[in-house]
């Protein structure tokens, strides 16, 4: 009898298989699908546009447990209403829109800590670390917090001059006013650098001359004059190549190491990809490649106001410095972004990590809800828009 009990509610906890003439998408069984013989060190983007989509789109409303340091749970269950997100599900299965939207590729979704719902369509692929764009500055922001949890830099040093801790430049060759661009502004884009394109144009015939801190060197000896504060903000790679000049600055073993590391190896971070700027750095505008689940961790990450499994990785006040939009522009903190979505006639606060093509880290602390998507499109797609109208609802009722 007991066995027969066992059998019974091990079959009422596997998700079913609806057949073909059902409305609503079928949950998969199984595992998630994935690239088999995956190599890291090939070039993740290139062998990105090659993967095939899959024949059907992967649902889970209850993870597997992959011991990976992701808490799982039941969409349901542990919160949320299933037949909402189903029903979002099923129209991010549907044929795209056009090559600017409707090319998602995962959708994860995590409530109070728990992952309750994994999706995979089109060129998603549980194991297979998806190509990131500007999403990767929010990474490389995080990075900077943990060297101020380390004690390698203060929070006071974020409002110090950048050049302060990059010793190789030539300071006598620097504009008028690169003493005056703080670290703290880099990462908010408005440290007022203006290069010429004729000029990068021809820095770059020459990439040689770029290693190391000659990249930086480059920009800010060969900018226009940087005005005074307050500066307009202009979204563009110098701000973040010198936020991350001065991590391998004052990082044991240089910036590539430290990330590795003290920041993606604290919380099992393995299965990744990071390229590199012609300085020879890790990439800080674009360029990593990151499992979907591992993104939800930058979003715990981010929740959890810099804690990990109870560890404190960034500081508290940096997290919440990180999140507070800048007198610059009142949606940028440090490389994330900071906006509010109105819902059901409702406010609800977000902060969200964003990438060109549509990667997303959407975190929602009223609602301990984290989203995550990763998309292949033209552009960025209409998740901005989409989601949070779509998700709130499910998780606030």
């Amino acid at each position: 009898m007991k066995q027969l009990l066992a059998l019974i509610i091990s079959l009422l906890l596997v998700p079913l298989t609806a057949s073909a003439d059902d409305k609503t998408l079928p949950q998969s069984n199984g595992l998630a699908p994935e690239v088999p013989g995956l190599n890291l060190k090939d070039k993740l983007y290139q062998l990105e546009a090659t993967l095939p989509d899959l024949d059907k789109p992967f649902i889970s409303t209850a993870p597997e447990d992959k011991r990976d340091g992701i808490t799982v749970g039941r969409l349901g269950m542990d919160g949320g209403d299933l037949a909402a997100i189903e029903a979002f599900a099923n129209e991010l299965a549907a044929p795209a829109k056009d090559e600017k939207s409707g090319n998602v590729d995962s959708l994860l979704i995590s409530y109070r800590g728990k992952l309750v719902f994994e999706s995979y369509y089109r060129r998603g692929r549980a194991n297979f670390p998806h190509y990131q764009m500007s999403i990767t500055k929010s990474y490389t922001a995080l990075a900077v917090g943990r060297a101020i949890q380390m004690g390698l830099l203060k929070m006071e040093d974020l409002d110090k001059p950048a050049i302060t801790f990059l010793r190789e430049l030539d300071t006598a060759k620097l504009v008028a006013g690169a003493d005056t661009i703080t670290l703290a502004q880099t990462m908010q884009m408005s440290s007022g650098i203006r290069l010429a394109e004729e000029k990068a144009k021809e820095l770059l015939k020459n990439p040689a001359q770029l290693k190391g801190q000659a990249e930086i060197q480059a920009y800010l000896q060969y900018s226009d004059p940087i005005p005074a504060m307050p500066r307009q903000f202009k979204y563009q790679e110098p701000d973040t190549a010198i936020a991350m000049q001065a991590l391998n600055a004052v990082a044991p073993g240089g910036a590539e190491a430290f990330i590795k590391n003290e920041l993606l190896g604290r919380m099992g971070i393995t299965q990744y990809h990071w390229e590199h700027a012609i300085s020879g750095l890790p990439k800080s505008s674009a360029g990593s490649s990151i499992l979907s689940r591992d993104m939800v961790k930058f979003g715990q990450l981010i929740l959890n106001n810099g804690r990990w499994k109870g560890e404190q990785l960034i500081p508290e006040a940096y997290v919440v410095r990180a999140t507070t939009p800048s007198q610059i522009n009142e949606h940028y903190g440090f490389f994330w972004w900071v906006e509010d979505f109105n819902v059901g006639g409702k406010s609800y606060h977000s902060f969200q990590g964003r990438g060109a093509g549509g990667q997303f880290i959407f975190t929602f602390p009223e609602l301990e809800l984290i989203a995550v998507v990763t998309s292949h499109n033209k552009g960025m797609g209409d998740t901005l828009k989409t989601l949070p109208q779509r998700i709130i609802p499910a998780f606030s009722r």
